[in-house]
């Protein structure tokens, strides 16, 4: 299967309200925390509906360094500790690029690739664009599998999907 075929059919499984185009009025702010782990939290306690979480994310904005919830007719800030997604699997598929497929601990499923890229952060954190603006941090055990795989080049080392080069660190 082609890359564009695969892409596609990955887009059509996950459709999302379109909050880029929404500008609502700032209706101040909301005690909800995403967690450097991708746990959620409401006034101190840890949301555990999967569905209720998934809801959020798909209205979840960020504007600057500040993330919101929006709808058409509202915009309430929230607390992102990190990223509000982290990469907790992947895989590779059988295509000439070899690539990446990626997944996010909400099940966010897409390719590492130039529309969804891996960077270093301000802080050197290796973050993955999940979609529009929002970010993914990549677990642990998924960058040290990474880092098995890695080519070295010039004390860096990199990781290729899509036909790209992705640095993921230098030593």
């Amino acid at each position: 299967m082609s890359l564009e075929k695969i892409t596609k059919q990955l887009s059509n499984q996950q459709s999302y309200p379109p909050v880029e185009l929404w500008d609502p009025p700032y209706c101040g702010e909301m005690d909800l925390l995403i967690k450097a782990d991708g746990s959620w939290f409401y006034q101190g306690s840890k949301i555990d509906r999967q569905r209720l979480v998934k809801l959020f994310a798909s209205v979840l904005k960020k504007e600057d360094e500040d993330y919101f919830l929006v709808t058409p007719v509202e915009k309430i800030k929230i607390q992102v500790e990190h990223a509000p997604y982290v990469i907790t699997r992947w895989q590779w598929l059988d295509t000439i690029p070899a690539t990446m497929q990626l997944t996010t601990n909400l099940g966010d499923v897409f390719l590492l690739d130039n529309e969804h890229p891996l960077n270093l952060d301000e802080q050197g954190e290796l973050k993955v664009i999940v979609r529009r603006n929002l970010t993914a941090a990549i677990h642990r055990n998924v960058f040290y599998q990474w880092a098995e795989i890695g080519l070295e080049k010039n004390q860096q080392l990199f990781i290729n999907s899509a036909g790209l080069e992705f640095k993921i660190g230098a030593f």
